[in-house]
């Protein structure tokens, strides 16, 4: 089939259009959850919550300027990480309030742009900013994300002892030598990368569900910080591939029926929690 691009997993699954789907919610699904353990135990998810807005606002832009869509949401998802502080400092309000400002402005550009589009006939090209498109992938892409998975591990591996620290404690982590700042914006730029790699397949509404579910699903059963960075990926995989699967032999879109079965795990995980378990019995 022509603009199709040749699969990576294709000797696993013999339909390319079926394969790309899958490849590209695998690779999206893995450098998600590797972030998102990073972004709940740092207690940051209301910074990823808006640059991954800010990334849909950039998206939206591109979109209707005929720009790359990607290069606009890695810009604007990278603008906002950096802007987070400075915005805080400068206008004199509190970090959560200068998130809940970026937020609200990258959601009033992104939805402004999606409508007017709409209204020139763009919708269906648009419609694929909020809910994801698994099908419309390049080659690039696929490669793209499958080079940010790698990424991410890579992030993570090298910068273990830093991550963990900070996770701690960021002042004690800085009276033994780790340099808090550099890794925290490197930490914000990865995430940014992601957020802005996934936005296409995922989707501008529903990215957000990957970078935390997965985290918050492994949260249920570690205890320890490396197991979450084991867990969360794996559970994500699943999920994903699962949900890409299913929602092209039914018929379904896929990314809105993989977040609900990550609601749906995420439930059940609660339930069969053994934290919950021992939690109870203390009570």
């Amino acid at each position: 089939m022509q603009g199709v691009p040749p699969a990576m997993l294709e000797f696993i699954i013999q339909n390319n259009i079926v394969c790309h789907a899958v490849e590209a919610m695998l690779f999206a699904s893995i450098s998600c959850a590797i972030l998102g353990v990073i972004i709940t135990q740092v207690q940051i998810s209301s910074i990823g919550f808006t640059m991954a807005h800010a990334a849909f606002a950039g998206a939206a832009v591109g979109m209707f300027l005929s720009l790359n869509v990607t290069i606009c949401a890695i810009l604007a998802g990278v603008c906002v990480a950096f802007l987070i502080g400075p915005l805080a400092e400068k206008a004199r309000v509190s970090p959560d309030t200068a998130l809940g400002l970026l937020f609200g402005i990258s959601m009033a550009v992104a939805i402004f742009f999606i409508a007017y589009m709409q209204t020139l006939g763009q919708g269906f090209s648009a419609m694929g900013l909020l809910f994801g498109d698994v099908i419309s992938l390049y080659r690039e892409e696929i490669y793209l994300l499958a080079l940010i998975s790698v990424v991410a591990v890579v992030f993570v591996v090298v910068l273990y002892k830093e991550i963990t620290g900070i996770i701690f404690n960021k002042r004690i982590a800085e009276s033994v030598g780790i340099r808090v700042k550099p890794v925290y914006y490197a930490m914000l730029f990865v995430i940014a990368l992601t957020v802005a790699l996934c936005l296409p397949i995922i989707g501008g509404l529903l990215i957000y569900v990957w970078l935390v579910t997965p985290a918050a699903i492994a949260l249920q059963f570690c205890y320890r910080l490396s197991a979450m960075f084991l867990v969360a990926p794996i559970v994500a995989a699943a999920i994903s591939v699962s949900g890409a699967l299913a929602g092209l032999e039914y018929s379904l879109p896929v990314a809105p029926l993989t977040a609900v079965l990550f609601s749906v795990v995420f439930i059940a995980a609660v339930f069969l929690s053994p934290k919950r378990r021992v939690t109870f019995r203390k009570s």
